[in-house]
């Protein structure tokens, strides 16, 4: 049972650090790049990035990754939190697949990934059973849409960077911590 544990806690945490780890390989290699000035995706371009394989194989991981933990253990949490995980996990995917050379469509693919984000926490807001980690979650939820509202109404920043990666870092502890008290339990 213990290695069911582990496994699950493995998972989780490679489904975060894999496409972080990866991210910051594409941008230290790109010399280019401007995280206030650029979207992360500019990364993935493929026909403007030479690091694009790196950057897009890194959202695909992590998107199988999140895909097999809510299928798999978030789902014990909460069936819906399990079910918006797996889909926030495959729209990711489609971000890696879908890349800026699809225009269009590599926004709204984008967009639906960073609102099953929102979305994810918003389910995690309403299962929690803790004040202080419900506070915690709107507290973060509103620094995220503040920031995308900064982003998309003033262009501060004129990039989407900083708004994605505060919308990463605004989930991760959650998704980390209602996989770790709750899902991978024994």
């Amino acid at each position: 049972m213990a290695a069911n544990s582990t496994l699950c806690k493995s998972l989780v945490l490679a489904s975060l650090t894999l496409p972080l780890l990866l991210i910051l390989i594409s941008i230290i290699l790109s010399s280019w790049f401007n995280i206030y000035r650029n979207a992360l995706s500019d990364l993935g371009h493929a026909t403007r990035s030479s690091v694009a394989p790196i950057f897009n194989l890194g959202l695909s991981l992590g998107g199988v990754l999140v895909v097999v933990v809510g299928a798999n253990y978030l789902t014990r949490v909460s069936r819906i939190l399990g079910i918006v995980a797996a889909a926030s996990g495959y729209s990711l995917i489609l971000v890696a697949v879908f890349d800026e050379v699809y225009g269009v469509l590599h926004f709204w693919v984008s967009v639906l990934f960073f609102v099953l984000l929102a979305t994810l926490l918003c389910i995690y807001i309403a299962v929690s059973r803790g004040f202080i980690e419900r506070v915690a979650a709107i507290s973060t939820l509103l620094v995220a849409v503040i920031s995308w509202i900064l982003h998309l109404e003033a262009g501060i920043p004129p990039g989407a960077a900083i708004p994605e990666l505060i919308s990463i870092a605004a989930v991760a502890p959650f998704y980390i911590d209602a996989a770790f008290r709750r899902a991978c339990r024994e």
